[in-house]
C-alpha cells in the first residue's frame, strides 16, 4: 500500500532530475555553438558580412549535429578591440528550448538558453 503512494512521487522526482540534466546538456551545446561561431568568424578572411555568415553556419551546424532543436537567435557578430589592441569577435546565441523536445512529449514549458564567446581574430589568417 505504501509503495502505491510513494512510487508516483519517486517517478516524478526522477523525471524532474532527467529534465534538469537535459536542460544542462542543451545549455552546453548552446555554449559550444557560440564558441564554434566565434572561432569561425575569427578565421574568416572576408569582411564583417563574411564573418557573420561563417558564424551563423557554424552555430547551425553545432546545434543540428547535437540534435538540439531550437530556433537559435544569433545576434549580430560584434567586432571590437581586446587586450593589446587585438581585434576580437563576439558571438551571442540565444535559444528557446521546449521541454517536450527534451523529454516526454507531454511536458509543458520552455527554457531560454544563452551562450556567448569572444575569440581573438587570427592576425596571421591573411586577407583576400
Amino acid at each position: 500500500m505504501e509503495a502505491a503512494i510513494v512510487a508516483p512521487a519517486v517517478v516524478v522526482m526522477v523525471l524532474i532530475v532527467v529534465l534538469g540534466g537535459r536542460i544542462q546538456s542543451a545549455g552546453g551545446v548552446v555554449d559550444a555553438a557560440a564558441r564554434a561561431g566565434a572561432r569561425a568568424a575569427s578565421l574568416e578572411r572576408g569582411g564583417t558580412q563574411a564573418q557573420k555568415d561563417a558564424a551563423r553556419i557554424a552555430v547551425q551546424a553545432v546545434l543540428a549535429g547535437e540534435h538540439v532543436d531550437c530556433p537559435a537567435e544569433l545576434e549580430p557578430v560584434q567586432v571590437g578591440s581586446g587586450p593589446d589592441g587585438l581585434q576580437t569577435v563576439t558571438v551571442v546565441v540565444d535559444c528557446t528550448v521546449q521541454f517536450d523536445r527534451l523529454t516526454l512529449r507531454w511536458v509543458p514549458g520552455s527554457a531560454k538558453l544563452h551562450g556567448q564567446f569572444t575569440s581573438v581574430v587570427d592576425r596571421h589568417r591573411g586577407t583576400g
